[in-house]
């Protein structure tokens, strides 16, 4: 008995340890046990110890492996039963890039209906807080499960995917998805209800979904509608109102998946394009590795230049999560206003698809000619890419670019690109080139050159080496030797938003730059720093010296749309100016102080706006028979949409104190103010002009531009002996005072002087040279009693009418009222005198004493005709 009850405790015990010893060893079992359930090739792994209470499950951590790839891995799944089932994770990732490698399941038909299967479900929850398919982990969320044998509900909630879809017999309705895919800021959502087969295989019997898509190049959202009826469907994509974007109808068979016919269009503006698709997918029931791939899509453009049309065929081939292989060709050419596009680009697809490499293969090539704008014409640009390869790490290899083009009114010009890429996208990878071509500029007869090279390594792009200039710039008067623009630090820009960045340091470099008149100016350099943040926000200081000018400093900030500056240039002698001065002139500065200080602004829409003003102190100059010295000048000024306004803080003003030459004149005073060009409601006026000259003034209160009115030239005081004394006229002699005025015209359509007037204030004498009037007496005895009045004479009023027309002619008409001396006798003289003469010739001859010698004898001989046998004559005589 004993031994007895010794083995009825031992099992009792036995039977009392077996689920802690089952539960002990739970690690080993179990993945054995999962093996009946799971498909061939996939391994139940535990990775951590499990945890077993009386209400609770806990796997923290649970794999199912393929040949070593993670298939699914879960953490914290806990199973519990409060009052039904409950099954939670924290987190659950899938790859289905490991499902590749499992070996194809034989097709078996399935003895259970859907309905069996539901009525198997037991009633429960399963929530996993964030769920994450590789590669698309930005669509993970948050996904809770409720099912019954009811029904099933399915709530998918993520950053950038949300699902709640709801399963009742065979009626699947999705009454909300909303999806943010790769390049758009709005989500495409999307509703429907789905049939689902009474036997789960196959596609669902019948359905139509709906699908709102946000475009932005549309004002209207796509309305994209999904049907189908047994094994054959549409898809179709319309904007309200207008013909569908896109009908792709379709067929599927368990051999293959088809779309015949199917068609598209765009249209954007005045730019339309259409198409025809067709797709086979061959052995798709066998899975993606077994699928093959191909079909055809072509576009029709219409432009300016007429219609194109482009090709893509595809495979056949395959997409793969393990190894692709899809070659594809496209070909063909587009027509888009008046350019012409050339497409030949044999690629083909390879690699796993989530990391899938695009190849470009020999002969790929882009090419493009004709006319980009009104004036610019593309001559020919090639873009070759064979062996470049297109990841989604970005470009890798050789990228090159040829352009040939030609502006109408500028000139032609050859420009190339050549480097290489290393997994380069904006702002990512490494791209290194460098760059040449040259041209010609017509405007001003020159040839240009440009070289250099720089790198785009991620968010830095750096220009290392620039050098671009031209052999000449001539235009007009003006010839510029070599100017030429380059580095001399590299420009950098870091577009890092977190730490933006942009600097470099160029020069503006110019040979002699020479005038027609023979003036010239110094080689000449701007040397600039550039800082900023990019290259719509930077600062700009520079200083620019030619020769002995400068230098002058400048300072300028861009922001994108305007750019603000100030310059100054520092006081300076003038004399360092001189080579400004034509030789011709013979104008020599001496002495001076010259300082100026300017800002301005220009924007593509105000244009280039300028103000500030200049100051020349205490100027002198020499020529070969005059002297200027005590210059004093001042100019206030602004520039904006090609207008200058002079005196904007008061008006030009102009101080020379003495002008030695034949006549000195002393204090010579002008102010300038207003607008050039002028108009009546800005005018330009000259104001305050007065000179002491002849020991008189000369003096002009103002002339305004337009002008309705004369401006009155007034002449006070003037030595009429200072007069003959500058103009060396040795045959007579004058002496006393003139004064008149001189109504000034510069825009009348006759005259430049009209009704103009001479006089003497007070008296005036006369003084022939005896020589001079005995020579005339000899060679005319008749004329000599008339000669011998203007031996001396005292003239007690004089009244001359000056008129001046717009070709230079004078016309000067004279009274002279006097008394005559001659031989101790007086006589009573009325001289009335006419003189017509162009005193733009006379200005240049200025023998003002021979011209009157000249109307003397003329005079002196019609006297004698006119008094030949007249009794009044003998009276006077």
């Amino acid at each position: 008995m004993k031994g007895s009850y010794k083995i009825i405790i031992t099992l009792a015990l036995l039977v009392a340890l077996l689920p802690f010893v089952l539960f002990a060893s739970v690690q080993m079992w179990l993945p054995a046990l999962a093996r009946l359930w799971l498909p061939a090739g996939i391994h139940l792994v535990l990775t951590a110890e499990p945890k077993i209470t009386l209400r609770q499950l806990t796997l923290p951590g649970l794999q199912l492996k393929v040949e070593g790839c993670t298939l699914v891995d879960v953490s914290q799944l806990q199973l519990s039963h409060p009052q039904y089932w409950r099954l939670s994770a924290s987190t659950l990732t899938v790859d289905p890039q490991c499902a590749a490698s499992l070996p194809v399941q034989p097709d078996s038909a399935s003895s259970q209906t859907l309905t069996q299967i539901q009525q198997l479900l037991p009633k429960g929850d399963l929530w996993i807080e964030h769920v994450k398919v590789v590669p698309w982990q930005q669509y993970g969320g948050q996904v809770h499960l409720s099912v019954s044998s009811e029904r099933q509900l399915l709530s998918w909630q993520g950053d950038k995917l949300k699902l709640h879809a709801r399963l009742a017999g065979q009626s699947l309705t999705i009454s909300d998805m909303a999806v943010v895919v790769p390049g758009q800021d709005k989500p495409v959502t999307l509703q429907g209800a789905v049939s689902l087969n009474l036997v789960p295989t196959g596609l669902p019997e019948q359905g139509k979904l709906y699908a709102h898509i946000v475009v932005p190049d549309l004002s209207a959202p796509v309305l994209a509608e999904f049907n189908w009826q047994g094994n054959q469907g549409e898809i179709r994509a319309s904007v309200p109102d207008k013909q569908p974007l896109l009908v792709l109808p379709w067929k599927v068979t368990p051999q293959q998946v088809r779309i015949e016919e199917g068609r598209w269009q765009w249209s954007e503006g005045n730019r339309e394009a259409k198409g025809q698709v067709n797709l086979t997918i061959d052995n798709w029931s066998g899975g993606p590795e077994q699928a093959v791939v191909s079909g055809r899509l072509n576009a029709l453009t219409q432009g300016d230049a007429g219609k194109g049309n482009l090709v893509m065929t595809l495979g056949p081939g395959k997409l793969s999560l393990v190894d692709s292989a899809l070659p594809a060709r496209l070909t063909g050419e587009i027509k888009q206003d008046n350019m012409i596009f050339y497409v030949g680009l044999p690629v083909i697809l390879s690699g796993p698809l989530q990391s899938s490499v695009l190849h470009f293969l020999p002969g790929a090539l882009l090419r493009s000619h004709g006319r980009l704008v009104d004036s610019l014409d593309i001559d020919d640009v090639r873009l070759p890419l064979a062996g470049v390869k297109l990841t989604r790490h970005g470009v890798a290899g050789r990228l090159q670019a040829i352009l040939k083009a030609h502006e109408n009114q500028l000139g032609a010009f050859v420009i190339h690109l050549d480097g290489v890429a290393e997994n380069f996208l904006p702002d990512n990878g490494r791209w290194r080139w460098r760059y040449w071509g040259k041209g010609v500029f017509n405007p001003m007869q020159a040839h240009w050159d440009v070289q250099g090279e720089g790198e785009w390594h991620d968010s830095l792009i750096t220009l290392n080496t620039l050098s671009t200039g031209f052999d000449q710039l001539r235009y007009g008067s003006m010839l510029v030797s070599k100017p030429r623009l380059t580095l001399r630090e590299p420009l950098s820009w870091q577009r890092n938003p977190q730490r933006p960045d942009f600097t470099g340091k160029l020069a503006l470099e110019t040979g002699r730059t020479s005038f027609s008149n023979g003036s010239y100016l110094d080689p000449a350099s701007f040397t600039f720093q550039l800082t900023g943040r990019n290259p719509d926000a930077f600062n700009l200081r520079g200083e620019l010296v030619a020769g002995k000018l400068g230098p002058v400093t400048v300072y300028s900030r861009w922001d994108g749309t305007r750019l603000r500056g100030k310059a100054w240039w520092p006081v300076q002698g003038l004399s360092h100016f001189q080579s400004l001065i034509p030789p011709d002139i013979k104008l020599h500065l001496t002495h001076g102080e010259l300082a100026a200080q300017v800002a301005f602004s220009a924007a593509a829409v105000q244009g280039f706006e300028a103000g500030g003003h200049g100051v020349i102190r205490k100027g002198a100059a020499q020529l070969p028979d005059n002297e200027i010295s005590n210059v004093n000048f001042t100019l206030p000024f602004r520039f904006s949409q090609g207008v200058w306004h002079l005196g904007t803080r008061g008006p030009v003003r102009l101080r020379i104190g003495k002008v030695s030459s034949q006549v000195t004149a002393t204090n010579l005073n002008a102010d300038l103010q207003g607008w050039v060009p002028w108009s009546d409601s800005h005018p330009l006026q000259l104001s305050n002009v007065s000179m002491e000259i002849l020991d008189g003034k000369i003096e002009m209160r103002q002339l305004r531009l337009p002008q309705h009115d004369a401006a009155l030239l007034r002449l006070d005081n003037l030595s009429s002996s200072e007069l003959l004394t500058a103009v060396h006229a040795k045959q007579l002699a004058v002496s006393g005072r003139i004064s008149g005025g001189l109504p000034l015209w510069l825009n009348n359509p006759q005259w430049i002087v009209k009704d103009g007037w001479l006089t003497n204030p007070g008296p005036l004498t006369f003084r022939l040279d005896k020589d001079m009037a005995d020579a005339i007496v000899r060679d005319n005895v008749t004329a000599g009693s008339a000669i011998n009045w203007l031996r001396y004479m005292e003239i007690n009023h004089s009244w001359s009418n000056i008129n001046v027309d717009n070709l230079g002619v004078l016309r000067l008409s004279t009274q002279v009222q006097g008394t005559s001396y001659s031989e101790g006798k007086s006589a009573k003289v009325n001289l009335n005198y006419h003189h017509e003469e162009n005193i733009f010739t006379l200005w240049r001859s200025l023998r003002f004493a021979d011209n009157l010698e000249s109307w003397l004898e003329q005079n002196a001989q019609l006297t004698e005709q006119r008094c030949t046998g007249s009794r009044q004559c003998k009276e006077k005589q």
